[in-house]
C-alpha cells in the first residue's frame, strides 16, 4: 500500500494506492471519500489483497468531470457521498470499462439509475443493515431538537439572549412509524423508553417484531398519520415504495404535529412535502431531499421552524466499520465472480 501527499500540488492524486504493479487485478477507484472514513476503509483493505487493485482518493468533490477522469480506467467505482448521475453513468459505461458500482448505503436506487444498470448489464452493490442504530438515534436527534429546541437555546445564550422557548412533552404522544425494518425497530425501544404509544405501517409487517416489541399495527397509512403526534419515515426506496407517502395522505396530517424523515426524500410524492409544510402549522425535521445537496433556493428552506441536516443520519464510528467491509467486500466478490450484495446482478 503506497500513500500519496494530500498538498495542493497533488489534490488530484489517490492518497491510497494498493498493489499498482498488479495490472492483471481489475482496478477499484473511490474518486470521492468522506474524510472520516478514511481510517476505516484502511482497516479492511486486506479484503482486496491478490484480488483488485485500490485507487481511493483522498478528497471530496462533486464535480463531474473530477468524478469521471479519476475513474476513467476503472473496473469498479465505490460510490461514497456522490450520486452516479445518468451522465456519470453514461460517461463511465458507454465503453464498457466500469462493470460495478459499490454504493456505500442503502437506498442505492436514489444514487444510481437501476435500470440502465440493468440493460447494460452493469452489477450494482448496495450494503445492508449497516447503520440501524446509527440512524435511529439521528432521527431520535431530530426529534429531541424539535421538542426542546437545544441547538436554539444554545445560540439564544452564545448570543447574550436569556429569553428562552418552552418545550413540547413526549411522554405520552404518540408516534406514528411509516416502515418498521431495522431502523424503525431500533427507534421503536427508543420512543418506548420515553414512555411514547408506537403505531407502525408497513406494506409486509414483520408480525414477530410487532408482538416482542408491543407497538400497534395500522392497515391505513392516512388513519395512522391522523392518529399521531409524531411522523417519522423508515420505508426503504424501492421500486414500490416511490411516492408511497402520497400528498393526499399528508392532508391527512393535523396541525402541531412533529414531522420527521431520515429514510429516503423519493418515497414522498414529488414536490408533496413542501407544499404540505408550506401551511406552517406542521413542524419538520428532514436528513433526505429530493435534490442533494439541497440547493439555496428549495422551497424548504422557507419552512418556518424547519431543521434541515446534510444526509449525515447514518454516519458514526459503528456504521463505518459495517458499511466500510462491505463496500470492500462487494467488490471483491464481483471481481472473483460472486453477487455479495449485489441489487442488480
Amino acid at each position: 500500500m503506497s500513500e500519496t501527499p494530500t498538498s495542493a500540488t497533488a489534490d488530484i492524486r489517490p492518497i491510497i494506492e494498493t498493489q499498482p504493479e498488479r495490472t492483471d487485478l481489475p482496478l477499484a477507484v473511490m474518486p470521492v471519500v468522506v474524510d472520516s472514513m478514511i481510517p476505516y476503509f484502511k482497516e479492511n483493505i486486506s479484503l482486496l489483497h491478490d484480488v483488485v487493485r485500490l485507487r481511493m482518493y483522498g478528497d471530496f468533490t462533486l464535480d463531474e468531470n473530477t468524478i469521471v477522469s479519476r475513474c476513467q480506467d476503472a473496473d469498479a467505482v465505490m460510490v461514497i457521498g456522490f450520486h452516479v448521475t445518468d451522465a456519470i453513468f453514461d460517461r463511465l459505461t458507454q465503453d464498457a470499462h466500469v462493470r460495478c458500482f459499490a454504493f456505500g448505503g442503502t437506498g442505492v436506487a436514489s444514487y444510481i439509475n437501476l435500470q440502465s444498470a440493468r440493460e447494460r448489464g452493469v452489477r450494482v452493490c448496495n450494503v445492508v443493515r449497516y447503520g440501524d442504530h446509527a440512524v435511529a438515534e439521528h432521527t431520535f436527534a431530530l426529534l429531541m431538537e424539535l421538542a426542546r429546541h437545544v441547538g436554539d437555546l444554545n445560540r439564544q445564550v452564545h448570543a447574550g439572549s436569556w429569553e428562552g422557548a418552552d418545550g413540547y412533552a413526549l411522554h405520552g404522544k404518540t408516534v406514528g412509524l411509516v416502515g418498521f425494518g431495522g431502523i424503525g425497530q431500533v427507534f421503536a425501544r427508543m420512543l418506548q423508553g420515553f414512555g411514547m404509544n408506537v403505531l407502525v405501517w408497513n406494506s409486509h409487517l414483520d408480525q414477530d417484531a410487532v408482538a416482542r416489541l408491543g407497538v400497534t399495527p395500522v392497515d391505513d397509512m392516512s388513519d395512522m398519520f391522523e392518529q399521531s403526534d409524531i411522523i417519522s419515515l423508515h420505508m426503504p426506496l424501492l421500486a414500490a415504495t416511490k411516492g408511497i407517502v402520497t400528498a393526499q395522505s399528508l392532508e391527512h396530517i393535523k396541525p402541531g404535529t412533529l414531522f420527521i424523515n431520515t429514510a429516503r426524500a423519493e418515497v414522498i410524492e414529488q414536490g408533496a412535502l413542501a407544499k404540505r409544510l408550506a401551511r406552517g402549522d406542521v413542524k419538520a425535521a428532514l436528513d433526505v431531499f429530493e435534490h442533494e445537496p439541497l440547493a439555496q433556493d428549495d422551497p424548504l428552506r422557507q419552512v418556518p421552524g424547519i431543521i434541515l441536516t446534510p444526509h449525515v443520519a447514518w454516519r458514526n464510528e459503528e456504521a463505518y466499520h459495517n458499511l466500510t467491509r462491505q463496500v470492500f467486500q462487494s467488490v471483491a466478490s464481483f471481481a472473483a465472480g460472486g453477487d455479495f450484495n449485489a441489487v442488480v446482478k
